[in-house]
């Protein structure tokens, strides 16, 4: 488990003080992937110099599996980093050394035998997936591949804790939906608790169990990934997750309204938001079964699967009726624990 107790870090520069962490308090069961996302700036990077020990905190406590980390020094301190693997933005591979020996690399530098290493480097390259490219050097494997070589690599001191440092920035779509069902794979495969370090929040939809919104050296909201996606508290948050699932924020509803009202002048237009269970539920057949007096029609709308197996939909309706019966289903829909707002004209 990681606990960071009121994490603060300072640094001096010429220009002055800059707090680039702010009293963090987080923690991060074992065998969980948990995500911290937030812009360039936000501090993310230095809090993971803090977990591994390359930073050292201003004040308050970094805990890792009941070991203070930022008390450590010398032996104690490489020893513990051991234990901890990170996967790199950039690969940071060795180009003269093949795939194989990238992997074999850490085993070097702690003095494992040759046969031994090279025994366990290609374990782990099957393992990513890349059992067929050992002998392949860098310039020869795709950035996906790649990634998968600094994966390998993070596993070979056989850590407790997997560190990905905004390892999907430089991939495309599809190969960081790759990397991520890897890094899933190995969660579950070894049991590793894996703190992913993102700007992107479609990492954190698809990949993390809880996660921590990072601005300006603090976090500003936190919890299991279900629930901040389906109300997020803070307006970074709701950019964020506006960004990933499209689902309309402040503003964005307003516009999103005066569309659907200028082409759908008559009626009420109605949002409704699902979570969990109701997702699957046929909440609109539900609806035109009790009222068939209402005419219902579907304007627009999104469903989005989480990592933590929740579920999170927005849909738009028009409701025509009188207004009794528009107010009867909308008590309805409460009733089914769906989310019902309607959107005024203006």
């Amino acid at each position: 488990m990681i606990e960071l107790k009121n994490v603060s870090k300072t640094f001096e520069t010429a220009n002055g003080k800059v707090e680039a962490v702010k009293n963090v308090e987080l923690t991060v069961d074992a065998g969980e992937i948990f995500g911290i996302v937030g812009f360039s700036g936000a501090g993310k990077s230095t809090l993971v110099r803090m977990l591994n020990g390359l930073e050292t905190p201003t004040s308050g406590e970094v805990i890792i599996n009941d070991v203070r980390i930022d008390t450590l020094k010398g032996k104690d301190l490489r020893e513990q980093r051991k234990k901890i693997g990170i996967i790199f933005q950039h690969f940071n591979l060795l180009w003269s050394r093949t795939v194989l020996e990238n992997i074999e690399f850490p085993l070097e530098l702690i003095g494992m035998p040759k046969a031994e290493r090279e025994t366990k480097a290609k374990h782990l390259a099957e393992l990513v997936g890349l059992g067929e490219r050992i002998n392949a050097y860098p310039s020869q494997l795709s950035g996906g591949q790649k990634q998968r070589v600094g994966i390998a690599r993070a596993l070979a001191n056989d850590p407790d804790i997997l560190i990905s440092d905004e390892a999907t920035s430089a991939l495309d779509p599809q190969t960081t939906d790759e990397v991520l069902d890897l890094l899933d794979e190995i969660n579950q495969k070894l049991d590793l608790t894996i703190v992913i370090i993102t700007h992107e929040m479609h990492v954190i939809r698809r990949l993390a169990d809880r996660v921590a919104v990072m601005e300006n050296g603090r976090v500003i909201e936190q919890g299991p990934v279900s629930e901040v996606f389906t109300h997020p508290q803070e307006e970074l948050t709701k950019r964020f997750v506006s960004s990933e699932v499209e689902l309309p924020q402040t503003t964005d509803v307003k516009q999103i309204a005066q569309k659907l009202l200028q082409k759908n002048p008559t009626g009420k237009l109605v949002e409704l938001r699902f979570s969990g269970q109701q997702v699957e539920r046929p909440v609109i057949n539900e609806l035109s079964k009790n009222f068939p007096e209402l005419e219902i029609s579907i304007l627009e709308g999104s469903i989005h699967q989480l990592a933590d197996k929740g579920t999170l939909g927005s849909l738009f309706v028009q409701l025509n009726g009188t207004e009794q019966k528009v107010q009867a289903a909308l008590e309805f829909l409460n009733e089914l624990q769906v989310e019902a707002k309607v959107i005024e004209h203006g």
